[in-house]
């Protein structure tokens, strides 16, 4: 593996088939994704799916891991939801919105380590 393959980082989003926010978190991954010259690749989990892994099932929709880590920082989810329930980000300006931005996705791409696994 050359060094530039190990720089990539391992996207995936965690949705709910209903989430109405769900495109627009795409939309961030993919325009980050481009901001780095990265291949336009991320995997997806429908948190209803029996293939997601169960710890994936327990999160917001929508939820970005980057490497495996949430996006929006370790104290993000506090407790895991009964069913089915929306996220919400806030930007660097404090604006609260149902998906994290661009700027928040880049910034987990450049301080997250390397991939955990999730089981």
């Amino acid at each position: 593996m050359t060094q530039e393959q190990r720089a990539v980082p391992w996207i995936e989003l965690v949705y709910d088939r209903d989430c109405p926010n769900v495109d627009r978190a795409r939309a961030a991954i993919r325009q980050a994704l481009v901001a780095i010259r990265a291949p336009v690749v991320w995997r997806e989990w429908d948190s209803a799916a029996d293939a997601t892994p169960v710890a994936l099932r327990m999160l917001g929709s929508p939820t970005v891991l980057v490497n495996g880590h949430d996006v929006a920082g370790a104290g993000s989810s506090v407790v895991p939801p009964v069913a089915n329930s929306c996220r919400i980000y806030r930007d660097d300006g404090g604006a609260v919105s149902g998906a994290p931005s661009v700027e928040v996705i880049l910034r987990a791409m450049t301080t997250t380590g390397a991939p955990r696994e999730i089981t």
